[in-house]
Parts: C-alpha cells; structure tokens; sequence
C-alpha cells in the first residue's frame, strides 16, 4: 500500500498483472524449451537492411534526437509504400507519425482519441495491450468475440452493429487478426465501414501482418468510401522485415488525427530507434520479390506446423495470415488453457500461450492455446515431433 492506504498502481491497470508473454517466456528459459508462445522470429531479417542501420550509425544518421514527426526519409518511404500497396495517397509531412512500434502508436491514438466513459468496441480475442490502452485512457470496453466455426474464426456483423451504443467513440481494429489468424473480407470491411459513416465512428486498425496474409487479401480498411477521413492505419516494420526489437511503427490518416496522436505520442517516448529508421526507410522500398518470399517462406511454416499439431491431436484453425496458429486442446482431453500452457513445457518441452489472455469473456478462449509458426523449420519440426508425445490427459 502507499500514502493514504491505497494501493500504489494506478487503478486502471490493476486487471493487468505481467504480460503472459514474459510468463512464458521466462518458463521456456527456465526449462530449456522450445519458445512458441512469443511472436518474434529466431533469424534476423535482410542483411542490406541490417548494414543500411550499421551505415547510418557510422554516418551518425539519428544518433542525436530525429524529427518528432520521424526522419523525412521514412515519412516518405511509408507515404510511397501506401500508394504502392493499396492506392492510398497521404502526405508525408502531415499525414504520416513514425512511432515505438505499432503498441505505441495504438496506445496513443487512444489517449489521444479518447474521454473517459468513451466506449471502444474490439473484436475479441484480442492483443492485450488493446485492453491496456483503452483502461488508461479511461474508455470502456466492448469487446464482439470472434467465434471459432468450420476451421477459421468468424465475425458476426449483426453482433458488431448490437453493440454500438451512443456512447460508442471508436472501433479497434486488427486484420490480419492476432491470434486467430483472421484476415476481414472485402465483404466485413465494407460493412464495418458502412456502420462507422452511419454512426459518425473514428477507426484505429493495426495493421502489422498486411504482408502476411496466406488466404485472401490484406485490404486496408481506409480505402473505402468515407473511410480515409475517420481512421488511424498503423503498421510497423518488426513483423514485415524480421527486426521486431528496432521498434519502428507508424501512423497514417488525415491531418487532424494524425496531429490529435502526435500530441499524445510526444509525451511518451518522444523520439526513438533513430538509427533504424533510416534503415526501415531502405527496407520499405525493397522490391516486390522479398515481399512475396517473407509470405512464402511462412505459408511453408504454417503448413508445416498446422499438419504437426494435428498429428499431435490438436484441433487446429488454420490461419489466413500473422505468425499464428490458435488449437483446440479438448480433443486431447484438456479445456484449461492456462494449465495446459504452464504444464506443458515439462510435459514435453514447448511453449505456447492460453488464448483466454486475450478475452474479456475468458470461458469463450478457455480450450484454446495459441502457438507461433516465425521460428526455423528445423524448431517447428523439433517441437512437432515433442508435441506428438502429448497423448490425451
């Protein structure tokens, strides 16, 4: 307890304990087992990109503070990415905000964007520091749970549109959807964008896997009619390029919400990753070839893991796109996730990590574990083979 008898953290974030990527990440060290609970790959990504931020630390490129906004080169090369990708036109100088990483960007668009009491509708399961950032903004939130069904997991629209209230400010988005490995139709964007027009919505999207997307297509949902002018796209370079710890995000939308997210992102980190990124500047423009083998490369990887995990037992959804594959573990004869994921490593050294963490309604993610496929073939076929000594409960 502090001063006055109250507890030392701040309210808002009493739900939130340690992350369960730290959890289970220290128990993979702990008792030597193969990590796939914590998205991040185990090989760097392109060696150019690598040298380009070796170059600009020697040339002394962002060693001291870089422009607030971001280093023009990379404003620009984000600008230049979006019209080459999706045909979407924003100014690098007002439209564009580079920030810690995609969780930065999120969590100040929504202290930017929110006043207490605000509702933020979020489709369920989701990434947790959504939760966080909405909790410190003091938004309340109004989860619409994915539900699993024929293999993939589904969006109901009509639960979407049960769900905004006159209270409701925004819809946080995320597709490709981390963990069920979603991608949104052409057919559900429209839709959702339909109900943010009619509803007078803002929309934040996180957009990190937009190049890993195995079925279907990544389409922004900025690109639809009305659209451009009430939402925050944000991406980052970590999943598309294999750097996740250079923490290089970023923010795109009209003038207003990009200076409403600046005013609040300056006061958290300010700057950062300078050196990296001039080099996320040079990734960004690599040509469409690297692209097309990073999904390659993992749609092998998500093959190879969704057929070892079945062979183990598992009910498997298999993922349209991210670095995901979420299971059903009651075929084995389990339907606690939790226990499941911390018994797990000594039962047959894997890691993995309880969907429930990223549901309000942790009874709807009970069953299912989440396990990531960004990791060497060698390691997917390893932890295939160790997951098969499984056997039910």
């Amino acid at each position: 307890m502090g001063s006055q008898g109250r507890p030392l953290l701040n309210r808002r974030l009493a739900e939130f304990g340690t992350t369960i990527f730290a959890e289970m990440s220290a128990l993979a060290l702990s008792t030597g087992s193969i990590n796939l609970g914590q998205g991040f790959p185990d090989t760097d990504g392109p060696e150019e990109i690598r040298e380009a931020a070796v170059r600009a630390l020697r040339d002394g490129r962002g060693n001291q503070y870089p422009p607030g906004p971001g280093v023009p080169e990379l404003r620009a090369a984000i600008a230049g990415h979006q019209q080459r990708y999706y045909g979407l036109g924003y100014d690098p100088d007002s439209e564009v905000l580079v920030t810690a990483g995609a969780t930065e960007a999120v969590a100040a668009a929504l202290l930017a964007l929110l006043e207490p009491g605000d509702e933020v509708i979020a489709l369920e399961p989701y990434y947790d520091s959504y939760a966080a950032g909405i909790a410190l903004a003091g938004g309340v939130r109004v989860p619409v749970t994915l539900r699993p069904a024929d293999g993939s997991y589904h969006l109901d629209l009509d639960e979407l549109r049960a769900a905004v209230t006159p209270r409701t400010r925004l819809i946080l988005l995320n597709t490709p959807h981390n963990p069920t490995g979603t991608v949104l139709t052409r057919e559900e964007l429209a839709a959702i964008a339909e109900l943010a027009c009619e509803r007078d919505l803002l929309v934040v999207t996180d957009e990190v896997y937009e190049h890993l997307v195995f079925d279907g297509e990544h389409i922004p949902v900025a690109c639809f009619p009305g659209m451009r002018e009430r939402t925050v796209s944000i991406s980052s370079a970590g999943k598309t390029f294999s750097f996740t710890g250079w923490k290089v995000g970023w923010v795109t939308g009209a003038p207003e919400l990009v200076t409403a997210v600046r005013s609040a992102k300056q006061y958290l980190t300010y700057v950062s990753a300078g050196p990296f990124q001039h080099a996320v500047a040079e990734a960004l423009r690599l040509p469409d070839s690297y692209f097309t083998a990073l999904r390659e490369d993992l749609r092998g990887k998500r093959d190879l893991l969704v057929d070892g995990l079945t062979e183990a037992g598992f009910a498997v959804y298999r993922p349209a796109g991210t670095y995901f594959v979420t299971t059903d573990i009651r075929p084995l004869g389990f339907d606690d996730g939790f226990a499941f994921c911390r018994a797990l490593p000594e039962r047959c050294g894997v890691v993995a990590v309880p969907t429930a963490v990223f549901y309000d309604h942790r009874e709807q993610g009970a069953p299912f574990v989440r396990f990531a496929f960004c990791k060497r073939r060698s390691v997917l076929s390893e932890a295939s083979a160790r997951l098969k000594a499984l056997g039910p409960a």
